[in-house]
C-alpha cells in the first residue's frame, strides 16, 4: 500500500484572551457593561474603582513578578495578619442555620387572578376543578385554543374526573363571565361578542352584535357594502356600530399579563448635541468608568523580591499575579471598548452630518457597515457589534445605531438615496390618503415614480409591511 504525502497551507486566526474579552464587551450596552464591571469587581480583588493617583503603581514594567527570583515569602507583609482572600472560600455556616433571603414581591399571574375570581363564583368542587383546568389552558391573550374534547381527556387522565363536552360548555360560560371581559373565548368573534353583551344595550351595540354574528367575514375584510346589503342598514348605522367595536379589546388577557412585566428604560450610550451649527458627541460616563489595579496587590508583588520562598508561597504568588494580570486585561479591555465606541460614533456622525443637523429622515445617506469599517480601519464584525445594541440620544429623539444603516436606491437622475427616505415618503403618502379610498400598492408605486423613485409594486409592498401598515382594503374607513 503506497503512502501519499501532501502539504496543506491554512490561514488560522487565534484571538488572545484580551481580544475575546474586548469582543464580548463591545456587544454590551451601557447597563449591561455596568453589571459586568460590578461582577468583575466582586470576582477579582485586585481590581478597584477609582482613578490611579500614584504613577509608581502604574509603572509595573519595573516590577519583577517572576517566582524564580523570590527566595521567601511572609503573609504578614501584605495581609495585616488577616486570612488571605483565596483562603476564605470555605463554608462557614452550620447545618441548621436558616438561609436568610429577601423575598421578592411580585404581582399575581394571569392564571392566579382568574382562579381567585372563579373560586368566588363556583362552589361545586367538580366544576371548580374543571374551571381551573380551563383557565390553565388559556393562552397569553386569554383565548381557549384547545379543543373541549381534549380537555375532557385531560381531566379524565390527570384529575380522574369524568365529564362531558356539554358540562364543560356550562363551566366555560362561567369562566367567560370573569374579568377582563372576553376571557375564555375560543376565537376573535366570540371574544368581541362576549364584550358587547356585557355593555349597556343601545341601538349601536345591538347593530354591532348583529354585524359580528351574521357578517363577521365581511367585517374582517371591511366589505361595508356587503354588510349594508345583507342587513339592510345605512352607512351611518354601520359607522356607529364600528365605533362600538373598535373600543373592544381583541386580546383581553394582555390587560392582566402586562401588569406583571417590568418596563425597560433605554439608557443612551452616546449623546449628540448641536452648538451653533457644530455637532458634539459625548460618551455616557457609565461606559468609561475609572478602574485601577489594587495598590495592596501591587505592593504584595513588590514584597516578594527578597522574601524566602516555598511551595505554598509560590502558589500564593501565582494566585496574586493571575489576579493582577486579569485586572490589567480587564482595564485595558474597557479602555479599548471606550475608544472603539468613540471612533465609531464619530465616523457615523461625519457620514450622517446632514441628518443630525436637520433631523429630517430624507437627509439620511445610504450607509452600510462596510462604509464605517473602511473609515475607521476596523473589521465589519466589530462595527456590527457596536451598532447592534447601542443607542444615541439626539435633539430629535433616541435611536439605535443600527437605525442609521440602510441600503441605497437609485433615482431617475442617477442619485443614490437611502431606503429610509423612500419609506418616509411612503408613510407620508399613506397618512394623507383619502381614508374612504386608500391607495393600493400599485398607486403608491406610481406616486413614487412621479417623484423620481423607480420602485416595483413588490418592493412597495415590502416597505409597507416593514412599516407595519396594512393593505389598502384594511385601511378603509367610513367617514
Amino acid at each position: 500500500m503506497a503512502l501519499k504525502q501532501s502539504l496543506q497551507q491554512r490561514l488560522l486566526q487565534k484571538l488572545s484572551p484580551q481580544q475575546i474579552q474586548l469582543m464580548k464587551m463591545l456587544q454590551l450596552p451601557t447597563l449591561e457593561l455596568e453589571k459586568r464591571i460590578k461582577e468583575e469587581l466582586e470576582l477579582n480583588p485586585a481590581l478597584d474603582e477609582g482613578e490611579e493617583q500614584n504613577q509608581e503603581l502604574t509603572d509595573e514594567n519595573n516590577v519583577d513578578t517572576s517566582i524564580e527570583k523570590r527566595e521567601d515569602f511572609n503573609y504578614q507583609d501584605y495581609v495585616n495578619d488577616e486570612t488571605p482572600y483565596y483562603k476564605t472560600q470555605s463554608n462557614n455556616s452550620y447545618k441548621d442555620q436558616d438561609d436568610n433571603q429577601t423575598p421578592l414581591s411580585l404581582g399575581d399571574s394571569f392564571t392566579e387572578k382568574l382562579v381567585s375570581q372563579i373560586s368566588l363564583r363556583i362552589k361545586d368542587e367538580k366544576h371548580l376543578v374543571i374551571a381551573e383546568q380551563i383557565i390553565g389552558n388559556l393562552d397569553e391573550s386569554g383565548y381557549l385554543r384547545r379543543e373541549l374534547f381534549n380537555i375532557v381527556d385531560d381531566l379524565a387522565f390527570s384529575q380522574n374526573i369524568l365529564t362531558t363536552e356539554k358540562e364543560l360548555e356550562q363551566v366555560l360560560l362561567e369562566v367567560q363571565e370573569l374579568d377582563p371581559p372576553g376571557v375564555g373565548a375560543r376565537d376573535l368573534q366570540e371574544c368581541l361578542l362576549i364584550q358587547l353583551r356585557k355593555k349597556k344595550k343601545t341601538i349601536s351595540t345591538k347593530t354591532a352584535e348583529v354585524i359580528l354574528e351574521k357578517c363577521f367575514e365581511s367585517f374582517k375584510k371591511k366589505h361595508y357594502k356587503k354588510i349594508e346589503q345583507k342587513l339592510d342598514i345605512d352607512t351611518t348605522a354601520i359607522k356607529e356600530a364600528m365605533a362600538e367595536i373598535v373600543k373592544l379589546n381583541p386580546k383581553p388577557g394582555n390587560s392582566l399579563i402586562d401588569t406583571t412585566k417590568s418596563i425597560q428604560h433605554i439608557t443612551p450610550d452616546f449623546t449628540i448635541t448641536e452648538n451653533e451649527g457644530a455637532l458634539e458627541v459625548e460618551l455616557n460616563q457609565r461606559n468609561a468608568p475609572q478602574l485601577k489595579v489594587s495598590r495592596d496587590y501591587v505592593e504584595m508583588i513588590k514584597g516578594y523580591e527578597n522574601a524566602p520562598k516555598n511551595k505554598r508561597d509560590k502558589e500564593a504568588v501565582l494566585f496574586i499575579k493571575q489576579k493582577v494580570d486579569a485586572a490589567k486585561w480587564f482595564i485595558e479591555a474597557v479602555k479599548q471598548r471606550q475608544n472603539t465606541l468613540l471612533v465609531t460614533i464619530n465616523a457615523i456622525l461625519e457620514f450622517q452630518k446632514e441628518f443630525f443637523l436637520s433631523g429630517d429622515e430624507k437627509n439620511l445617506r445610504p450607509m452600510i457597515l462596510k462604509d464605517i469599517a473602511s473609515m475607521v480601519d476596523m473589521d465589519i464584525s466589530t462595527i456590527s457589534r457596536v451598532a447592534n445594541s447601542k443607542h444615541v440620544a439626539t435633539p430629535y429623539g433616541t435611536f439605535l445605531l443600527k437605525y442609521f444603516f440602510s441600503e441605497s436606491l437609485t433615482t431617475k437622475s442617477g442619485e443614490e438615496v437611502s431606503t429610509r427616505e423612500v419609506k418616509t415618503i411612503l408613510n407620508e403618502a399613506i397618512s394623507k390618503e383619502d381614508k374612504t379610498k386608500p391607495l393600493t400598492d400599485e398607486k403608491l408605486a406610481e406616486l413614487l415614480k412621479e417623484n423620481g423613485y423607480l420602485i416595483a409594486r413588490r418592493t412597495v409592498a415590502k416597505y409597507r409591511e416593514q412599516l407595519n401598515i396594512p393593505v389598502a382594503r384594511l385601511r378603509k374607513q367610513l367617514i
